[in-house]
């Protein structure tokens, strides 16, 4: 199955294969040859993928590795925006795209809100109490974090930032 240059993706399909981890893996790799530019058809072909939770996921896949590659680069908000109208059909996606725009919020130092991050799934409070330094998003977490897990994390990560903070001055 080319996924780039075939139309809807069905059992109609001469390279059809039933099973959905066959699919997936080829998803991924159409994923992985396609332009950026040309995403979008790619994505749009995936999604008419009968077996919708492996499609969305596949989808999803290719969302953060292309999110993460785009976090702090200022073709971000275009590239949301046009990832969004069209994945706008799966609660998944949206909301991942959402918490990559608020990653990209906390990471550029933008405004951001405690609520939407406490709100987050556990997949963004883990990566955010791993990865980052900031110290008013460490202390969200090790407060308020969802699991036992995350808030420790945040906890260790937070005083490990602030013990390396130069002391203010000695009056």
């Amino acid at each position: 199955m080319t996924v780039v240059s075939s139309g809807v993706v069905s059992a109609d399909d001469p390279d059809w294969d039933p099973d959905e981890h066959v699919r997936f893996a080829r998803y991924r790799r159409a994923f992985d040859e396609v332009a950026p530019a040309d995403a979008a058809s790619v994505i749009a072909r995936v999604l008419t993928d009968p077996d919708k939770g492996m499609a969305n996921s596949a989808v999803c896949d290719y969302l953060d590795r292309r999110a993460a590659e785009l976090l702090t680069d200022p073709g971000y908000p275009a590239w949301r925006l046009e990832m969004t109208g069209l994945v706008g059909v799966d609660d998944f996606s949206t909301r991942r795209l959402d918490e990559w725009t608020l990653l990209r919020a906390m990471t550029l130092n933008e405004p951001w809100d405690a609520e939407n991050l406490l709100a987050a799934s556990n997949w963004l409070q883990l990566r955010t109490a791993e990865k980052f330094s900031g110290v008013t998003v460490l202390e969200v977490l090790a407060e308020s974090g969802r699991t036992r897990r995350i808030r420790n994390i945040a906890e260790s990560r937070l005083s490990a930032t602030q013990r390396s903070m130069p002391a203010g001055p000695v009056h």
